[in-house]
């Protein structure tokens, strides 16, 4: 069985540099695969390894006490989720561009998954889904509002134009794990909301912990991993990823006299090079040929970053 952990924390973390190497050096010899960011502001990733290599990764993290209180989500599946392993240095561990949206400074009111249901039950909050459209439409809770942003540098420009301070009064927003909540709510606190929540944990531990009889949510979520959804049990969905432009893509969307395994899909017949096509259909002739010898191809998925 392999442990599927999705953290991230802010902190100070002026030496992420050093960190970097240290994750870098852990994670390989531990055999961890996934993808861990770092930047000053924190960490963020997805990783996936034995039980006993996740612990020893967590266990490394938390003897620092700036990390002490790093809280992640589990999940499980019977094969690793990821091709190799990915640790990176970036300048912010969710990409706002709103150096204001400091959560060590400001953050909404975090809500309990058991609470969440009762919060977004109200007709005078207002729900708010800060993910990214194509996230969105394979599952969202009851009421929200998808901002039908490409990337979340656009959320800001959208709480701008839709929201106003004067009349949303209530706002409950909600994430996969939780992180983009944290920069999302401190950005509307800073834009003068005073009653921001977010759901603590976000989608992932929602699933977790509320019972499907009494469950909110629709549909699926989307996870940055070779899965590309999870259902309600936390078990890999019915959603694949387009290989050319990485779109998820349902059973009734794989229909489409446009998709073609492996090469091209709905979303991106129509805008694929001739070039890229091509170098599609040799791609997928190498995954075939591969599956034929009991191989896996490390090219047969790749994942929005």
């Amino acid at each position: 069985m392999v442990v599927i952990a999705a953290l991230y924390h802010f902190t100070d973390l002026h030496d992420c540099e050093s960190w970097y190497q240290r994750l870098k050096d852990l994670c390989t010899d531990l055999n961890i695969k996934g993808i861990l960011l770092l930047a000053p502001e924190g960490i963020n990733g997805t990783i996936a390894g034995s039980r006993e290599s996740i612990d020893t990764l967590l266990g490394t993290l938390k003897n620092d006490e700036r990390f002490s209180k790093l809280a992640h989500k589990e999940s499980f599946t019977d094969k690793m989720p990821f091709f190799r392993l990915k640790v990176r240095l970036k300048s912010e561990i969710v990409t706002m561009r709103m150096p204001e949206a400091n959560p060590s400074k400001i953050v909404g009111t975090y809500v309990d998954p058991k609470d969440w249901n009762t919060l977004i039950s109200d007709p005078d909050v207002v729900v708010l889904d800060t993910r990214n459209d194509y996230e969105v439409k394979i599952g969202t809770f009851k009421r929200a509002l998808n901002p039908k942003t490409d990337v979340f540098v656009e959320f800001p420009n959208y709480v701008r134009q839709n929201l106003d301070v004067t009349q949303n009064k209530k706002v409950a927003m909600f994430c996969t794990g939780g992180i983009r909540c944290e920069k999302a709510s401190a950005f509307m606190k800073h834009e003068g909301f005073e009653e921001v929540y977010h759901l603590k944990g976000g989608i992932l531990k929602y699933l977790e912990e509320v019972p499907k009889e009494e469950s909110l949510w629709e549909g699926e979520c989307f996870v940055f991993d070779n899965r590309v959804s999870v259902n309600h049990d936390l078990m890999p969905g019915n959603h694949v990823s387009c290989y050319a432009c990485r779109m998820p893509l349902s059973p009734e969307e794989r229909l489409s006299e446009h998709y073609v395994e492996g090469i091209q899909c709905h979303y991106c017949h129509d805008v694929l090079t001739d070039k890229a096509r091509q170098g599609n259909m040799e791609r997928q002739r190498q995954v075939i040929l591969a599956a034929e010898r009991h191989q896996q191809h490390i090219g047969a998925t790749r994942h929005r970053a």
